[in-house]
């Protein structure tokens, strides 16, 4: 493997890396939210479960975030050890967006640090909640300031390119592209739909597990409530995400939908096989689908791939990744809908059946493979290009001759992290169950009943 050569080599291990770093990121970008709406609801409901359930959920809420800083702080050195070119020439241009990140991160962790410390240290609980307010804002806007890098590799504008160098430089037009809208939303929406998914799995767990106590039940209630949510603002922004690409990325919306000619009323083509002919062979075709993605209407002009040199298509692989996205983002609406449903409907006090359980229990999974496969589409299907239209990936990237072992560094260091905050997280609340924390804390008796 190590004898590829470094561009490869260099691809591999930055995409390894965003693998990794990812989720770690979408928890810290969803889960304060969560966090507050469980305290709030304990406040406004005098409910102590949902107190407890915000700080239970705070604390292995921080074992995540010093994982994130170490693989945020890999993405950043990469940049500079891998793609020096890039760096040398589109650097100026990002640097605003990347300096705004870390002020941002800094306000998140100065406000988490004072929040963990704070608890029932306030005469009025409301101040205490008050702490998380900067924490999500500064998630948030960590989320948005490195979101639109990307967002300008995609859509790149504020500048000038003279003789291979970027000139007369407007950060802000270079951050404010017309892919910052639907890339931030959708990082936000899919890192909540993401988090609720994961709580929600715990508290799904639990209950199979026999533990029907309140506590697991409120727990499930108001992360099955807020996946429904988000999942379906996800889909939502995935339309107008689908929109953007057909106006300004016609080339990866193609790419994705396997359509080579250009035309109206054009269909949406799923699952399949593609020939050596690009001949589509067992898919399923919706009729019109396509070009009502792309503007709504079904006459719609949908641009082919005939339409661009062939040196210049995507990978034609990523119409797997958009086809498995689709399903599973159906299935992240699907299963807490019917969750849901079940509650409105007679005899819902009879409990949880254990299929709904474990279809909630996949919730996490399955939102962890969504944003994977998401991101994978976006990157690949930004191929051949890392600045598209201005600058190729083979242009870009380091010429060193050991990037191999660089790999090999942090393929260590990632399966360290990874088994090192499993292992931490598991230990953290074996050793405080959630029932003697009740009895030490006078909510209730101990005990599963």
């Amino acid at each position: 493997m190590f004898s590829m050569d470094p561009v490869t080599l260099s691809r591999i291990l930055t995409g390894l890396t965003l693998f990794v770093h990812i989720n770690f990121a979408s928890i810290g970008v969803g889960v304060p939210l969560i966090i507050a709406l469980a305290e709030w609801r304990g406040i406004t409901h005098k409910d102590p479960h949902y107190s407890l359930l915000a700080r239970r959920w705070a604390r292995g809420f921080v074992i995540s975030v010093a994982v994130g800083v170490v693989t945020g702080t890999s993405i950043g050195l990469q940049l500079s050890l891998l793609w020096p070119s890039f760096m040398r020439v589109a650097g100026q241009a990002i640097a605003l967006p990347l300096f705004m990140e870390t002020f941002a991160f800094f306000v998140e962790a100065i406000f988490l640090g004072i929040y963990l410390y704070t608890w029932e240290r306030f005469r009025r609980p409301i101040l205490h909640l008050l702490l998380l307010i900067p924490v999500v804002l500064g998630a948030f806007s960590s989320a948005f300031f490195i979101t639109t890098v990307n967002a300008f590799m995609n859509t790149p504008q504020g500048f000038t390119l003279e003789n291979g160098v970027f000139t007369n430089i407007d950060p802000l037009r270079a951050m404010f592209n017309p892919a910052t809208p639907t890339k931030v939303s959708h990082v936000l929406a899919s890192s909540l739909t993401m988090s609720s998914g994961l709580l929600a799995g715990i508290a799904a767990y639990s209950l199979l597990k026999g533990r029907n106590h309140p506590y697991f039940k409120k727990a499930l209630k108001l992360t099955v409530t807020c996946a429904f949510v988000f999942a379906v603002s996800t889909a939502v922004i995935g339309d107008f995400s689908g929109k953007f690409l057909a106006k300004y990325q016609p080339e990866k919306l193609a790419a994705a939908e396997w359509h080579f000619e250009t035309m109206e009323k054009a269909p949406l083509i799923y699952g399949g096989i593609l020939d050596e002919n690009h001949e589509v062979k067992y898919a399923l075709r919706i009729p019109y689908a396509l070009s009502i993605l792309a503007g709504s209407t079904p006459n719609t002009k949908v641009i082919g791939l005939e339409e661009y040199p062939q040196d210049d298509w995507p990978p034609l692989l990523i119409h797997y990744m958009f086809d498995m996205k689709v399903t599973i983002g159906m299935l992240l609406v699907l299963i807490p809908f019917l969750f849901l449903l079940r509650r409105w409907l007679p005899g819902r006090n009879k409990g949880y059946p254990k299929w709904l359980l474990i279809g909630i229990l996949t919730l996490g999974p399955f939102a962890m493979v969504s944003i994977e496969l998401g991101w994978m589409f976006a990157e690949i299907g930004r191929q051949p290009w890392i600045v598209r239209g201005y600058m190729r990936v083979v242009d870009a990237a380091t010429t060193s001759p050991n990037v191999g072992s660089m790999l090999l560094l942090f393929i260590i260091l990632y399966l360290v992290l990874c088994v090192s905050c499993i292992y931490v997280l598991a230990k953290l609340f074996r050793n405080k169950d959630v029932f003697t924390e009740m009895r030490e804390r006078g909510i209730e008796e101990g005990g599963q009943g």
